[in-house]
């Protein structure tokens, strides 16, 4: 990743009335506005759109966080999306991650310190992520394990994280 400077302007906290409402959302929801934020703020639409999906993967369905986090680290790794990582190592630790495993997820081909539930869910995010088409052996797999709200769950997860690091990465956003 280059070092240049971050591609748009960064919108500081309170200097547009018109976002007032949704910057206090973001407040309530993240407790800061972070630099993906203030780069958001350029569109108000964009900006509420990107926070009510990413509120609902991350704090509102019925995946497990450790799960969650170790699907949006292994998406980060593979996008080279380094800020997304970064933002995500604390909450891997935070839902129980041992770090042996947050290391690891850096590595291409993953290693047998994973239990078969996240071998089989890192493998999702892999082909998801670096060939968008999934095996059908492979989705056979989770959606016999899962439940059809799980499934749909976990597949927006990795959906969705893509999504944040390739607008990280496009718009050079970097710690």
């Amino acid at each position: 990743m280059n070092t240049h400077h971050i591609r748009v302007p960064l919108v500081i906290e309170g200097t547009k009335p018109e976002l007032k409402e949704i910057e206090a959302r973001i407040l309530l929801e993240r407790g800061r506005i972070s630099l993906l934020y203030q780069v958001l703020l350029n569109s108000a639409p964009i900006a509420q759109g990107w926070e009510a999906m990413l509120t609902a993967v991350r704090n509102q369905t019925s995946v497990s966080a450790d799960l969650r986090e170790l699907m949006i680290l292994r998406v980060a790794v593979l996008n080279k999306a380094s800020f997304e990582f970064e933002a995500h190592v604390p909450h891997a630790l935070k839902a129980g991650v041992a770090q042996s495993k947050i290391d690891d997820v850096r590595q291409m081909v993953l290693s047998n310190n994973f239990s078969d539930e996240e071998k089989l869910l890192l493998a999702m995010t892999d082909h998801m992520t670096r060939d968008i088409e999934v095996p059908s052996e492979l989705m056979a797999e989770v959606t016999r394990r899962y439940t059809p709200e799980k499934v749909v769950e976990l597949v927006a997860t990795v959906a969705a994280y893509n999504m944040v690091s390739r607008f990280l990465v496009a718009l050079n956003i970097v710690h």
